[in-house]
């Protein structure tokens, strides 16, 4: 009976044991999976290196693999040397300053590809023998948009992809008083082409548009992208004078016309007549010519209306 006893306790002992063991080892297991998740853009002078395993690396930015660029922000480090870790920004010349090679160029480059030239660089030097070298993207200039014109606040602004032209323009402050109705999006085509389309705010609002903005346009134009940047032009006007209530420049809106612009300024007074109103307006020779106009018709940028008095 002892006997079995004492075989049964040390039986016990070792599954106990070996548990403890497991138990002890766990903490070493996670984080090295939790490292091999995180260090993404790794490589050596030699090439990309996956740490923990065979295989390629990823960049930081995941499968996208977009290029660095003037503006981001990107963090080096150095495996083994904690002082080697630093965070800078890419500089306008497409290069950023690596403690102790200095200047590397990283500008087109993804995250892996610029951890293999600063690797490069480092080994070169004579620093290291085969430096490990990881670059991982902190934030992108990419993902921003500029805005300029008639803002009330111009700068660049982050999106996301659900950012909208309305979005954006609340984020520069909106629109003076003399922005345009139409907005234009400039966007950078591959092969280095920059498109511009126009945008037209109302039709966007769902108050009708410019017959000259296509469809095909606005549609294109609800969302942004990141490298876009959305220029406000200062809006046309005319102006109008004589017996109107307000006469003033106004500032014009699509497919306005005389007694719409007669309208804006408050109405013919008693003494005005509306069967005398002339436009002094510039011809194509660049001369003005003052013609009588009637109510219906369009008024053009930079118009002059008189409204003159009732003969009667």
């Amino acid at each position: 009976m002892l006997n079995r006893l004492a075989v049964a306790g040390t039986r016990a002992s070792g599954l106990w044991l070996a548990a403890l063991v497991a138990l002890l080892a766990l903490p070493c297991l996670v984080p090295t999976r939790a490292a091999a998740a995180t260090d993404t853009g790794v490589a050596t002078a030699n090439g990309p290196r996956a740490p923990g395993g065979a295989g390629q690396a990823q960049s930081a930015d995941g499968d996208r693999l977009v290029p660095l660029g003037p503006g981001d922000s990107i963090t080096i480090q150095v495996f083994g040397q904690p002082d080697m870790t630093s965070t800078v920004y890419v500089a306008d010349d497409g290069t950023v300053h690596v403690p102790l090679a200095g200047s590397v160029a990283v500008g087109g480059a993804t995250s892996v590809q610029a951890a293999q030239r600063i690797a490069q660089a480092l080994k070169s030097g004579g620093y290291f023998v085969d430096p490990v070298v990881s670059v991982s993207l902190v934030q992108t200039r990419n993902d921003r948009v500029s805005v300029l014109g008639e803002v009330h606040q111009p700068g660049t602004y982050p999106i996301d992809p659900s950012t909208t032209v309305f979005d954006l323009l609340a984020l520069a402050g909106g629109e003076t008083a003399n922005g345009a109705d139409v907005v234009y999006v400039r966007r950078h085509e591959p092969g280095g082409q920059v498109a511009s389309f126009p945008v037209d705010l109302q039709s966007l609002g769902g108050a009708g548009g410019t017959a000259a903005v296509g469809a095909e346009n606005q549609a294109a134009n609800r969302r942004l992208q990141a490298g876009d940047e959305l220029y406000v032009p200062q809006a046309e006007h005319f102006y109008i004078y004589g017996e109107v209530t307000a006469p003033n420049l106004y500032k014009l809106e699509p497919g306005m016309t005389v007694i719409q612009a007669i309208a804006r300024a408050g109405g013919i007074t008693p003494r005005g007549s509306s069967r005398r109103i002339d436009v002094k307006r510039q011809g194509k020779n660049g001369h003005y010519v003052i013609s009588h106009a009637t109510a219906d018709e369009l008024v053009q940028p930079d118009d002059v209306i008189r409204v003159k008095e009732s003969l009667f």
